[in-house]
């Protein structure tokens, strides 16, 4: 089996910027496993049972890296479940540029793009 790069999060690889693109695959082919819904009445102990359910999941396929982002107690929960199975996940950074404008009514509409930059690791070499 070739090397994978899981995408765990709520933006579809086929979204993503060339530069995001070419540096995921230079972990190995692209595979989009949605990030889950997480409901805010969730325990912290289902939202563990889950990250244990998908790191188990995710281990089966022996990725070469995992980026995972989204609701933060399950990705912390998941970043530990992965990273106790020597499975090395990651952050994607991106610069946030922000264009600002006055509308005629006195209102700010502010304009948000995200560009990304490159994968940071969490605590895998």
């Amino acid at each position: 089996m070739d090397a994978v790069f899981v995408n765990h999060t709520n933006h579809p690889s086929a979204h993503w910027a060339k530069e995001e693109l070419q540096a995921a695959r230079s972990f190995g082919e692209v595979m989009d496993i949605g990030f889950p819904a997480i409901p805010s009445t969730a325990e912290e102990a289902d939202i563990w049972q889950l990250a244990r359910d998908n790191a188990r999941h995710i281990a089966e396929l022996s990725p070469a890296a995992v980026l995972c982002q989204g609701e933060f107690t399950y990705t912390y929960a998941l970043v530990t479940e992965l990273l106790k199975r020597n499975i090395c996940v990651l952050a994607a950074c991106s610069e946030r540029i922000v264009e600002e404008h006055v509308e005629a009514d006195g209102s700010t509409r502010r304009i948000s793009q995200f560009r990304f930059t490159r994968f940071r690791r969490y605590g895998c070499l």
